[in-house]
C-alpha cells in the first residue's frame, strides 16, 4: 500500500442504508485532494479494525470513517496517538461525535472539508478519552461513556432476540424502568476515591450520545479533562421528567443531577457493563483517562 493514500472505512448499513448509493460522489470529492483513495473491504467490526491498524501502520495519509459513532469508533482505535489523522463522513443515524466536532451533516460537504484540510496540510487537534479495563485492556472513544441506566438498557436490549429493530430498545427501557433502582459506586476522581449511589452516569469527552443527547453538555474535546455527569437516586417518574432534558442538556440543573471535570475517573460497580460511543466495551471497573490531542481531525 502507498503511504500516500486515502483510506476510507465505510459502513454500508449505516443510517439504516439510507446513504449506501453516496461512496461515488464521496470517493469522486476525496479523490480531488490529488492522493490515490482506496475503500477498506471488511465484513466484521474485528476485521475492519485490523484493517484500519494495518493500514495506519503502513503509513496511510489519512484514514477516512464513513459511517455513524461506531464506525467512527473502530477508526479511532487504530489513529489515536499516531498522528495519521481521522476525517469523518457522518453516515449514520446519531452521529454524535461528528456533530460535536462542528463537522457538516450533508456527507458531500464533509468530504469536501476533509479534501480542503489535507490539501492544505491542517487540522483540529482533539482529545481523545482511552479506556483501560480490569485486564489491561485498552479501547478509545471519543464522544460519551455510559455507565448506568443508559448501558443497562443497552446491555438488556442487546440480549434480547426479539423483537429486531429499534423498538426492542423501547421495550428494554420500559423493562428496565420497571426494576430502576440505585446502584453504589466506587468513583475515584483524579486520585480522591469516594462511593455514591446513582441511577443515571456518563463521562464525556463530547457533549452528545444516543443521537443527540447532550448528557455531558458542557463537554469540550479540547480541554483536555473529562465530564462526568450522574444523577442521584430518583423515582421513576422524575427519571422520565428529566430525560427529555437531556437533549437540551438542562437536565444539570435538576437539583439531583451533578457534575464534574477530571482527568482521571476510576468507575467500580456491580453487575454493569459500560458503553462507549454506542460501542460495548466492558464490564466495570474501568479507568477512564483524558488523552489531549490525541487525534487530528480532518476540517
Amino acid at each position: 500500500m502507498s503511504g500516500d493514500e486515502i483510506v476510507v472505512l465505510r459502513n454500508p448499513g449505516a443510517g439504516r442504508g439510507r446513504h449506501r448509493g453516496s461512496l461515488p460522489g464521496v470517493l469522486e470529492r476525496l479523490g480531488a485532494a490529488g492522493r490515490p483513495v482506496r475503500v477498506l473491504d471488511a465484513g466484521s467490526a474485528a476485521g475492519a479494525e485490523a484493517a484500519c491498524r494495518e493500514a495506519v501502520a503502513e503509513g496511510a495519509a489519512a484514514l477516512v470513517a464513513m459511517g455513524g459513532d461506531g464506525t467512527v469508533h473502530v477508526a479511532q482505535q487504530a489513529v489515536a496517538g499516531t498522528g495519521v489523522p481521522l476525517g469523518v463522513i457522518p453516515a449514520g443515524t446519531g452521529n454524535d461525535f461528528a456533530t460535536s466536532a462542528g463537522l457538516p451533516a450533508d456527507l458531500y460537504a464533509a468530504a469536501d472539508g476533509i479534501t480542503a484540510a489535507l490539501r492544505e496540510a491542517r487540522g483540529r487537534r482533539l482529545d481523545l478519552a482511552r479506556i483501560t479495563t480490569l485486564d489491561g485492556g485498552v479501547r478509545w472513544y471519543g464522544a460519551v461513556l455510559a455507565a448506568g441506566f443508559d448501558a443497562i438498557v443497552n446491555e438488556r436490549g442487546n440480549r434480547m432476540r426479539w423483537p429486531r429493530g429499534p423498538v426492542r430498545y423501547d421495550i428494554a427501557i420500559l423493562l428496565e424502568l420497571a426494576r430502576l433502582r440505585p446502584r453504589r459506586y466506587t468513583v475515584t476522581v483524579d486520585g480522591q476515591t469516594s462511593t455514591m449511589d446513582a441511577v443515571l452516569l456518563a463521562v464525556g469527552n463530547t457533549a452528545a450520545y444516543g443521537g443527540g443527547m447532550r448528557v455531558c453538555p458542557d463537554a469540550d474535546p479540547a480541554d483536555g479533562l473529562l465530564d462526568m455527569v450522574w444523577a442521584e437516586p430518583i423515582s421513576r417518574t422524575t427519571l422520565i421528567r428529566i430525560k427529555p432534558r437531556v437533549y437540551r442538556g438542562t437536565h444539570v440543573t435538576h437539583p439531583k443531577v451533578h457534575t464534574l471535570r477530571a482527568r482521571e475517573i476510576t468507575l467500580a460497580a456491580e453487575g454493569i457493563v459500560c458503553y462507549a460511543d454506542g460501542e460495548r466495551i466492558a464490564p466495570l471497573p474501568v479507568t477512564i483517562t483524558a488523552v489531549p490531542q490525541a487525534v487530528t481531525l480532518l476540517a
